[in-house]
């Protein structure tokens, strides 16, 4: 299971460590921050396009396809749950990720690219996304 130590530092700079990693998070100006990094949100489609072309690359190595890219664009958007005309339930906000994934490769024809549209949905990032997550929280002194 991974672990991730996160530090607040001055403004809202963030240093993460992980493993033997260390990465940052930051606000732009306009939100009080100091732009040294990206922010949290974009860090989050970082790491689901990663896990995404991972996951694909993955796939097409075990079938014997090869890729020679793969590329993923990501963008969030939010919208008042009452409003918004797929969702039903209670909650006062959705969020709506639009994927646009891009397969490089000579062999790729229109059937392995369904097959990869597919497995893109299976990367753990994506599942942690979707499927109900439960937060246990607790301060430590």
């Amino acid at each position: 299971m991974a672990s991730t130590t996160v530090r607040l530092l001055e403004g809202y700079q963030t240093h993460i460590h992980t493993r033997q990693h260390t990465y940052h998070a930051d606000e732009p100006l306009d939100s009080g921050g100091t732009d040294t990094a990206v922010t949290p949100t974009e860090m989050l489609l970082g790491a689901l396009g990663s896990c995404i072309a991972i996951t694909v690359k993955m796939y097409a190595e075990r079938k014997g396809w090869h890729l020679d890219e793969v590329v993923v664009t990501l963008d969030i958007e939010r919208f008042s749950g009452k409003d918004y005309p797929d969702y039903d339930g209670d909650a006062q906000f959705v969020y709506e990720i639009r994927e646009q994934l891009k397969f490089v490769g000579v062999e790729i024809d229109d059937s392995k690219r369904e097959k990869l549209l597919e497995i893109a949905t299976k990367c753990p990032v994506s599942r942690v996304i979707e499927l109900p997550t439960f937060f246990k929280r607790e301060t430590i002194s």
